[in-house]
């Protein structure tokens, strides 16, 4: 089935018994937010929310759930998208085989959108205040949207096919905007929208955006796509919903014919507002910081129309289905996009941009009787300078020897780079630049470190799987948890201020320099090493998520040499710092609340069984 609304989505997942209608009213405070992390956690169903509190429309979260239930959505246009993602990265393939390909140029030319002249008639003008506002967590500034797709224009080649769209999340209601005359966009410059907004302050100009919300999931999807050149997220929406991205103008702005919810407004020259706090996707809140403010032009919504929406938080969440449909779309992408690489894997679970794994090829060096790390750096470099990928602190890269290693078997991977690493060689830093907005690890907003540790030929120590007696038994510090092989979480004394770690470096040195085994490359420093350690989850949130490279990495017999930082067993202090952002934790009262939906007779109650 081909879906062209969200209603038809809806129904169909009902009748697949993948869907839930929740037909109590619900509070849009913290209630369906809390709803959808219970429902999610249980690995259970979409949910319609047919009575949100406040509002007349109808919303629905938890509709990409899963993997499955995602591909479930695309089955009858997916193959054919796969199809063309590939020719769009091998254009060769159709012309080596161009009758094998034609089904694909079809579904391609029918995927161009379409200009109607009129809006629809199922259109009806309303307010902001009019729409569901849903407050997600505790700490959040106000009502968010988090499934928007926004659209700009390039002020100097307008059109719709050389549009963005992107999602960028919405403040709704808040701060300072004014009810029903502003909200606010929270997006990074290098976006693509942040460029239209650029070239339209050159020109003195307010940008024109609309932002849709709802309509066939595919244009949801087409939002957060990273395309290869050349193919707009309108042609890959049309493509993927099997249907022509329907639009027109009104007033100058574009106006999605498919969408459920549409707002129009202007985005003015260096005029911004107070965005956030707003709990996200790393496991914390980012804060307030100024951000552009749209101002509203025009709401329209369409009849029983109704109001997708998601809850971010600590990975795994809903967007993670999104993650691994992407990967799914566009898994030959990377090695074609960067040459040596055979894959680069974005660990979910650690916040996604806070840590990458790849595997590259090692062809530089193939007559040198030891191995070394080489052409797996410039495949570093060129992964660290691109797209979304440039966000990432740390980076960890194996060179391809061995068929079965995969990124995405994480503790395979971390144990085979660990047990071959030289640690005083393989471990590269780059330090005053940028990170993920979301990421308060680093010095300031959007600004940190990289660190690059890179591994490359056969193994030069057997990692140990036993807490050494020298870790056990340090004065003021343990007790210590094995993670992995070679990996010790150590319980460390609150964090006061960098000096104070400088001394509780020297004093560990002290007494770990010659004591501690080779075949335990790396301790981490924690607040709650037993959580830290309880799971290979927890692990990799703490220590990536709490760690700004440049400043939180430290070594035992550490050194400079030529500019080049080495050491003997490497220190990670993964503690929370007086910068950091709060990690987000539900309200207790909420959580009791929203019991109701799963006591016997509630919507839920088969959930408990």
């Amino acid at each position: 089935m081909i879906h062209k609304s969200i209603e038809e989505s809806v129904l169909d997942l009902e009748q697949e018994g993948q869907l839930v209608r929740i037909k109590e009213e619900v509070d849009p405070y913290l209630e369906m937010a809390a709803l959808h992390l219970r429902v999610f956690a249980q690995h259970g169903p979409a949910l319609l929310f047919e009575k949100v509190k406040g509002s007349k429309y109808r919303a629905a979260s938890n509709l990409f759930g899963n993997l499955d239930r995602s591909k479930f959505l695309f089955r009858e246009t997916i193959a054919k998208t796969e199809e063309i993602i590939r020719l769009k990265n091998d254009p060769m393939k159709a012309l080596k085989a161009p009758f094998k390909h034609i089904r694909t140029g079809l579904a391609a030319w029918n995927a161009l959108p379409k200009q109607y002249s009129n809006l629809p008639n199922d259109f009806e003008r309303i307010r902001i205040s009019d729409l569901p506002q849903i407050h997600h967590w505790p700490m959040d500034g106000g009502a968010f949207i988090t499934l928007p797709q926004v659209y700009s224009e390039d002020p100097e080649k307008p059109g719709v096919m050389n549009a963005n769209l992107g999602m960028y999340r919405i403040q709704l209601s808040g701060n300072k905007y004014i009810k029903d005359e502003e909200i606010g966009l929270h997006y990074q410059i290098h976006r693509g929208i942040g460029v239209h907004q650029q070239k339209a302050a050159r020109k003195g100009q307010p940008l024109k955006v609309s932002i849709f919300v709802g309509g066939p999931p595919a244009h949801t999807l087409a939002a957060v796509m990273p395309l290869p050149e050349g193919l707009s997220e309108l042609t890959f929406a049309g493509l993927l919903s099997g249907r022509r991205f329907r639009y027109s103008y009104e007033d100058g702005y574009c106006i999605s014919h498919d969408a459920d919810f549409v707002i129009t407004g202007d985005i003015y020259p260096d005029e911004t507002k107070p965005e956030g706090p707003f709990g996200d996707h790393l496991g914390y809140y980012s804060l307030t910081h100024p951000f552009p403010v749209m101002k509203v032009k025009q709401v329209y919504a369409r009849k029983n129309a109704i109001w997708p929406f998601t809850v971010v938080g600590r990975p795994p969440q809903e967007d993670t289905a999104f993650g691994d449909l992407i990967h799914e779309l566009t898994g030959e992408a990377m090695p074609k996009e960067v040459p040596g690489v055979k894959e680069v894997h974005a660990v979910d679970v650690a916040g996604v941009h806070p840590l990458l794994f790849a595997i590259g090829y090692e062809r530089y060096t193939p007559y040198q009787k030891v191995k070394r790390p080489a052409e797996i750096l410039t495949v570093a470099n060129r992964i660290l300078g691109t797209g979304q990928l440039s966000l990432a602190k740390y980076l960890f890269i194996a060179a391809q020897e061995q068929q079965e290693l995969s990124t995405h078997k994480e503790a395979d991977f971390l144990t085979y780079i660990l047990s071959r690493i030289d640690l005083k060689r393989d471990i590269h830093f780059q330090t005053n630049t940028t990170i993920d907005t979301l990421d308060y690890s680093g010095t300031g907003l959007n600004t940190g470190s990289k660190v690059v540790i890179a591994a490359c030929g056969d193994a030069v120590r057997t990692l140990d799987k036993e807490v050494p007696a020298v870790l056990q038994q340090l004065q003021g510090f343990g007790p210590a948890h094995m993670v992995l092989p070679g990996v010790v979480v150590l319980q460390a004394p609150q964090f006061q201020s960098y000096g104070q770690v400088s001394a509780e470096m020297r004093e560990l040195e002290a007494r770990l320099n010659g004591q501690l085994p080779e075949g335990i490359p790396m301790i981490v420093l924690a607040d709650d090493a037993a959580f830290t350690a309880k799971t290979l989850s927890n692990f990799l949130w703490v220590t990536f998520t709490r760690s700004n490279p440049s400043h939180d990495i430290h070594g035992i017999n550490a050194f400079y040499e030529h500019k080049h930082w080495g050491c003997d067993h490497l220190i990670i202090d993964a503690r929370v710092k007086p910068h950091h952002a709060p990690a987000l934790i539900p309200d207790p009262e909420v959580e009791v609340m929203v019991d109701r939906f799963f006591a016997p007779g509630g919507s839920l109650a088969h959930l408990n069984k």
